[in-house]
């Protein structure tokens, strides 16, 4: 009957003399025999259960899990519990590395797009990515209130065109305007931006924000920090933090 030195049973299941040794430390893998000097001896049904151990471990597999499986007497009932949640494991871990290598991308794809590149600017960056969930959210919530003031602008005046009737799109004029004045607050309240400039983020005036040239994430402004107009990036406000501004 074979017997292996841990040496030799390392090399055969192409793992270090260390792995066997803390395998052996933890209980799944206890020799089969122990020479007069004190050295482990290893048989054949030990290389099976150790390249069992292996494949296991490959699957990631933690030596808990492994230790609970090859102590069962009916390991089949097991098993497939322990794949499943380990499975699950996997697909979660992909998902989070999935999305980092999406956020690393975009990272690349901005930078390229800067004249100069620093730290500063390299902080703007990562401060937009982490902070374009919130808004996002801010986005959607303004479209979610203008879908009906559209389509009662769209009715009131077909009606107008169509039938003659001009006096509901007058009356949805009149609500309008409220509404434009709660949106374009709700919307300056819920964002600040950043100078690229001084790199620092600042709450503008409302009525410099409203008038101001713009694009869809930029604002051309006045920054309060250092005085410099120019097109400020938009980011969604922190509760709680204190944005400098500026007096008009």
């Amino acid at each position: 009957m074979s017997q292996y030195s841990t040496g030799e049973l390392a090399r055969l299941c192409g793992v270090t003399v260390r792995t066997v040794q803390y395998y052996d430390k933890r209980g799944i893998l206890v020799p089969s025999a122990l020479t007069e000097g004190g050295r482990r001896l290893y048989s054949e049904d030990d290389r099976k259960r150790m390249q069992i151990i292996c494949f296991l471990r490959e699957l990631g597999l933690s030596i808990d899990a492994i230790s609970r499986l090859l102590s069962e007497e009916n390991p089949g009932s097991v098993i497939n519990l322990l794949l499943e949640q380990q499975a699950q494991v996997l697909k979660e871990e992909l998902e989070d590395r999935q999305k980092k290598l999406e956020r690393l991308t975009k990272l690349k794809r901005e930078l390229a797009s800067l004249d100069r590149l620093s730290l500063e600017s390299i902080g703007d960056i990562a401060y937009q990515m982490t902070n374009r969930q919130k808004l996002k959210k801010i986005h959607r919530t303004m479209l979610l209130t203008a879908v009906p003031f559209s389509l009662l602008e769209i009715g009131t005046l077909l009606l107008w065109i169509l039938g003659g009737i001009w006096w509901p799109f007058a009356i949805y004029l009149v609500c309008a305007i409220p509404y434009a004045v709660w949106v374009s607050k709700f919307y300056f309240n819920s964002v600040a931006y950043i100078c690229p400039q001084c790199h620092k983020a600042f709450v503008p005036p409302f009525w410099e924000a409203f008038w101001a040239p713009h694009f869809p994430k930029t604002r051309k402004l006045i920054c309060p920090s250092c005085g410099t107009r120019s097109y400020c990036v938009e980011v969604a406000r922190e509760e709680g933090r204190e944005y400098p501004k500026r007096e008009v």
